[in-house]
């Protein structure tokens, strides 16, 4: 008998053991795929990018001397990124485009915060309709928002000014409802005891609601930042004065007028100039915006 239930023991620790080894083969091989095509996908995302940077630094001649493109260069050039800077105001685009950007930002991260605060804490007549209704502007396409934008601006004469640029970007209705889904997050035990204490609403937001809400409040301005440098169709319909152009009309621009459409290496070393902050942004605080993204998404 007890010969009996040690082979069992033995036949069943054998058995156990090809399982686990079948099981880490499958988990190993699972990896390997998923690598392998995360991978693959990494190449066909960053190589845009890499052949921006490389036809960046080939000279003119160079470029157009190559019947088949080649993916390197043995005589790299930053003359093109010179030319950048004097064939066409770079300097001043990229000057308005920080100016419109930061002025935007701030502004609409002001407007939207009071506003989910609002709908998050305060209680009035009408809250949870007027919410509804704040959703439903979503669903309007962004053509017809901008056609109303532009005929009011334009009886406004704001054509060619910063405020033309900048009223109608001050605030956002997705921006609104992520912040308040977050602000809602917080335990009503807070908001009490504060009020308890004798805390003023707005206290209470500047001293609790938006230190415990930074992760999101700081994904908002990043994403709010991406989108006034890349901003492209309001700027173009809203100014025709070179002074006020951002580097979204700069890059047509420059192809029009600054360096012809022939000249691609210099072209695609201004698109470098215009691009390295946002990734640079972007790569600094990667972490912190998909902490407020999860953070936002996630509800209790």
């Amino acid at each position: 008998m007890s010969g009996g239930r040690n082979y069992s023991n033995m036949s069943s620790g054998r058995d156990y053991i090809r399982i686990e080894k079948a099981a880490k083969a499958r988990r190993i091989t699972a990896n390997a795929v998923t690598y392998f095509l995360l991978a693959v996908w990494a190449v066909i995302v960053l190589f845009p990018f890499y052949w921006m940077l490389l036809t960046s630094v080939k000279s003119y001649s160079a470029y157009n001397a190559e019947s088949i493109p080649k993916f390197f260069t043995l005589s790299p050039t930053l003359q093109n990124y010179a030319d950048a800077f004097t064939a066409v105001p770079l300097g001043r685009y990229l000057l308005n485009t920080t100016i419109f950007t930061v002025v935007t930002t701030a502004l609409m991260l002001a407007v939207i915060t009071l506003a989910a605060f609002a709908f998050a804490r305060l209680d009035f007549r009408g809250k949870n309709v007027l919410f509804v209704l704040f959703l439903s502007l979503m669903m309007i396409p962004s053509e017809l928002v901008i056609i109303t934008n532009f005929v009011t601006i334009t009886n406004l004469e704001m054509r060619n000014t910063f405020p033309g640029l900048i009223l109608p970007s001050v605030t956002s209705v997705f921006y609104i409802y992520l912040l308040k889904e977050n602000f809602e997050q917080i335990p009503d035990s807070l908001y009490y005891a504060a009020k308890v204490d004798g805390t003023s609403d707005l206290k209470y937001l500047f001293k609790v609601m938006i230190p415990i809400s930074k992760p999101t409040l700081i994904t908002i301005t990043i994403l709010k930042v991406i989108e006034c440098w890349n901003s492209y169709v309001w700027p173009r319909l809203i100014t025709d004065d070179e002074n006020y152009y951002l580097v979204s009309n700069g890059i047509q621009e420059i192809r029009e007028n600054g360096f012809g459409r022939e000249n691609i290496p210099a072209m695609m070393a201004a698109v470098v100039v215009i691009s390295v902050p946002l990734i640079v942004l972007f790569l600094i605080f990667r972490k912190k915006v998909m902490a407020g993204v999860s953070r936002g998404g996630t509800k209790g």
